[in-house]
């Protein structure tokens, strides 16, 4: 499929790549944009020839935030109705999906970096709510998501004051897995991400499903979930290869099953 605000390949390795591609309006998430990249990611995350998927955006701009001029006259049965703040897809694909951010990630675009699960920032990354500087707050998990990351004071000061973080200050409140060069942090997304495609299809999926649990279950819940799903992965021929590649020293060939 042609998209208009987005580029989608597949790459060597298994790693599906997305790209936000509306330059002029620093990829600003427009209700096209994002239903674009809702079918693509539903388009890979179908495939079987893809093992993880990295969302990026350009070297200077991530994703500036929402496309203001658009939401501006809108009423809330219209906001409803285009579903722009549903990040969900993203913790419910099967695939993880890695946010290669560089540049600006305001708003929309810092909520949907944060709804992948992961996040890879070259060291110009800028990560904010700005929200409150328009009268509203944050609407697609921003209110959610980072508390859990930076915890409750600096989510606050981010959302009631809009407090940016620099790349390093993501990195050191845990909001992103890594930081390198602007000309590196691609390379460095599509890496970490042939990586995690090259292992175990189901152990990936049953994996990121647990940890995600993690956030809305508890404890006992949680290790109840993660038992079930580690008995499960017992009945699939990957961890019959697994086990037996690991006692015969050689390197094991997943079958996705």
């Amino acid at each position: 499929m042609a998209y208009e605000n987005i580029l989608v390949e597949k790459l060597e390795g298994r790693v599906g790549l997305i790209r936000l591609n509306r330059p002029r309006a620093l990829n600003a998430l427009s209700s096209a944009l994002v239903r674009e990249l809702m079918d693509a990611l539903r388009a890979l995350n179908a495939d079987d020839e893809v093992g993880c998927i990295v969302i990026t955006g350009s070297e200077r701009v991530f994703a500036a935030g929402a496309d203001i001029k658009e939401m501006s006259t809108a009423t809330p049965v219209e906001m409803l109705a285009v579903d722009l703040l549903d990040w969900d897809a993203l913790r419910k694909a099967k695939k993880p999906v890695i946010a290669a951010v560089s540049g600006w990630a305001l708003g929309g675009g810092c909520e949907l970096a944060m709804a992948c699960d992961m996040i890879v920032a070259s060291e110009t990354a800028t990560f904010g709510q700005p929200e409150i500087n328009l009268g509203i707050i944050p609407g697609a998990g921003g209110t959610q998501r980072l508390i859990r990351a930076v915890g409750k004071a600096l989510a606050m000061e981010m959302i009631l004051n809009a407090r940016n973080l620099s790349a390093e200050e993501a990195y050191q409140f845990g909001l992103v897995n890594r930081v390198v060069p602007a000309e590196s942090y691609l390379d460095e997304a599509l890496t970490l991400a042939r990586e995690i495609a090259a292992r175990a299809p189901v152990a990936v999926r049953l994996a990121k499903e647990a940890v995600n649990k993690a956030y809305e279950m508890t404890l006992a819940e949680g290790l109840a979930y993660e038992q079930r799903a580690f008995f499960l992965l017992f009945s699939t021929e990957d961890q019959r290869e697994g086990m037996q590649a690991f006692m015969e020293k050689r390197k094991p060939e997943w079958k996705g099953r």
